[in-house]
């Protein structure tokens, strides 16, 4: 798996943590008292979300990434289903390197 499929796969991923965090893990402990779901869901959520980010800086680095590609899906993994529209940003830097 090159770089740009690695961040791809965990930008989605990134992006699946943080709508089940929202919507399973939030109500779980605010409506049914069980504080442990934001506990490890959001400890995952957290790992990918700086995995997203130190492969973010790897690609601008190593697969020529744009500043402004980098950017919006920084920006995007910050809203609830932001890396799913961010990723065709990365597919098209990604077909656009691979020929």
């Amino acid at each position: 798996m090159n770089l740009l499929s690695l961040l791809r796969a965990v930008s989605l991923t990134e992006g699946v943590s943080f709508l089940v965090l929202m919507l399973v893990a939030m109500p779980m402990k605010y409506l049914w008292g069980q504080p442990l779901a934001v506990k490890w869901v959001g400890w995952a959520h957290g790992i990918l979300f700086m995995a997203l980010g130190v492969l973010l800086l790897l690609a601008m680095w190593r697969a020529s990434l744009p500043l402004r590609t980098a950017f919006i899906v920084g920006v995007a993994a910050l809203l609830p289903g932001g890396p799913f529209f961010a990723d065709r940003l990365l597919k098209r830097h990604q077909e656009s390197v691979s020929g």
